[in-house]
């Protein structure tokens, strides 16, 4: 059996472009992740269908499994020769009880590594505009646990904090909000100090209430605050609404769901997180290549009786030059051909593959496809559709409008769906967590309802890439909205647009 080994993982304040590349690295060649309730949801997303995920809980006030218990299960799983991830919200060693983890690994003779997160007490106060330190407002930052047990006092040196004159962070503290104020006030704080609650901060959850010692309070009763929440006290707090940046995001306070291939990270999902949307990328999507594929192994060898090869995905790019280099089939047998592609990521991934498109069309589905391939081929011309087993007839339907014209429609790859294993979709749809779901294929359409079923999807504002997409989306009862052109940007435009809107009617 081979050796298994722990890495202690940050995984940040929840945005997850702030988990870092070492710990994104280790989390794709992981084993066994074992996760906390505060690791953000989109980073959840990332973690590789592949690995064996444990759930530790560790909410405030409620813990699924004890800090003994957590121990253990990664000693077990290291000693059965697993790679483990210990996926801890913020930084594994700033009140993250990575010590205490690493004792019995330690004693055991287990190889571990650290790697730190990005801390929330610095990360959440920058999402709000508020820096920690100024040099004309402090010179210090004290990192403060406010969690203490039920019924105990805190042993905590008020006075000394005071003193300081610097800011002061508490995490975990918000439900000893009272006894936190109390004390400062009674070390003879200056009562209309400023002080802040910064609730969820880098997520879509992001809210924060300003005040001061005295107010904080009733301040954040007022708000309906919500955990996990920091509490910051110091005068750099008055910086929030001068340097605030996060809310003049478009997109900020916006949760968006995408699903994806498994294995590929979207070019839409970063455009939306550019915006400030926090993403949840939901793997629903496999693709497998058609083993033994006979039929596309003769297409190949025949490859010059062809005068137009069509292509409707990436995949189906990728799949088709592989089987040419596989069969070693020279490129050069394509000189006579010309090449179309379903919108600008397959367009951009046959350019890749060293050939332009002669042919992309307006609309990104099939349809369009085939409509403007019978417009523009010439007699009795011959095109080679490689593409999903389960594809649409759309383009074929339209290219059948030309008697002429003869095609060989190959499957090359099928496409499955699957559900995700740690998020609860449903449950963040039926609370309203969730603002609208992106898809940009009726395929996507397909996996997000593989991966969410028993939804209500009348609960769903689906915002849609082209006709099909959207035809899709309508079969299931969703509330649809198309973008004005078939392109990534264009998608987010309405994203931002449906935000506007609802912003408007509440």
């Amino acid at each position: 059996m081979s050796e298994g080994k722990v890495w202690l993982v940050g995984a940040g304040p929840g945005d997850a472009g702030l988990l870092t590349k070492k710990a994104e690295s280790v989390l794709k060649g992981a084993d066994v992740v074992v996760y906390d309730r505060l690791v953000g949801d989109g980073i959840l997303t990332m973690i590789p269908e592949s690995a064996r995920m444990i759930d530790v809980g560790k909410n405030a006030g409620h813990h699924t499994k004890q800090q003994e218990e957590i121990n253990q299960i990664l000693l077990l799983e290291a000693q059965k020769g697993n790679l483990v991830v210990r996926l801890k919200g913020g930084d594994p060693f700033l009140f993250g009880r990575g010590g205490e983890e690493l004792e019995l690994l330690i004693e055991h003779g287990i190889p571990f590594e650290i790697i730190p997160g990005v801390p929330s007490p610095i990360a959440v106060p920058a999402y709000n505009g508020i820096p920690v330190t100024h040099r004309d407002y402090c010179s210090s930052v004290h990192f403060i646990t406010g969690h203490k047990k039920a019924g105990e006092e805190y042993d905590i040196d008020f006075d000394a904090l005071v003193r300081t004159k610097g800011t002061l962070v508490f995490l975990m503290g918000l439900g000893a909000l009272d006894d936190i104020c109390r004390g400062l006030l009674d070390a003879k704080i200056d009562p209309g100090m400023p002080a802040s609650v910064l609730q969820q901060g880098t997520t879509a959850g992001q809210k924060r209430v300003v005040a001061t010692v005295s107010t904080l309070s009733d301040a954040v009763r007022r708000e309906k605050i919500e955990t996990p929440a920091l509490i910051v006290v110091g005068k750099v707090c008055e910086l929030s609404k001068k340097f605030e940046w996060y809310e003049k995001l478009p997109l900020s306070g916006c949760k968006v769901v995408i699903t994806r291939p498994g294995g590929k990270n979207s070019r839409s999902a970063e455009k939306l997180r550019r915006q400030g949307a926090e993403v949840l990328e939901l793997p629903a999507i496999r693709t497998e290549v058609i083993p033994d594929n006979q039929r596309l192994l003769q297409c190949i060898q025949n490859v010059k009786s062809y005068q137009w090869i069509a292509f409707t995905s990436t995949t189906g790019v990728r799949i088709f030059f592989e089987a040419m280099a596989k069969e070693h089939c020279d490129i050069r047998n394509l000189m006579q051909c010309r090449f179309a592609a379903v919108g600008r990521a397959t367009k951009k991934a046959l350019a890749q593959c060293g050939f332009f498109a002669d042919l992309v069309p307006e609309g990104s589905d099939g349809a369009s496809l085939g409509e403007e391939l019978a417009k523009v081929c010439g007699p009795y011309d011959k095109i080679l559709l490689p593409r999903a087993e389960a594809g649409g007839h759309e383009i074929l339907d339209e290219i059948g409008k030309r008697k002429d014209l003869v095609v060989d429609d190959v499957s090359i790859y099928t496409t499955t769906y699957k559900r995700s294993g740690y998020l609860d979709e449903r449950r963040l749809f039926e609370t309203g967590k969730i603002d609208c779901a992106v898809f940009t294929s009726a395929s996507t359409v397909k996996g997000f309802v593989e991966a969410t079923q028993g939804l209500d999807y009348t609960l769903v504002t689906a915002a849609c890439i082209g006709k099909q997409t959207k035809a899709a989306a309508d079969a299931c009862g969703m509330k649809t909205f198309m973008s004005d052109k078939a392109t990534m940007d264009s998608l987010v435009d309405l994203v931002i647009e449906l935000k506007k809107n609802n912003q408007k009617g509440s």
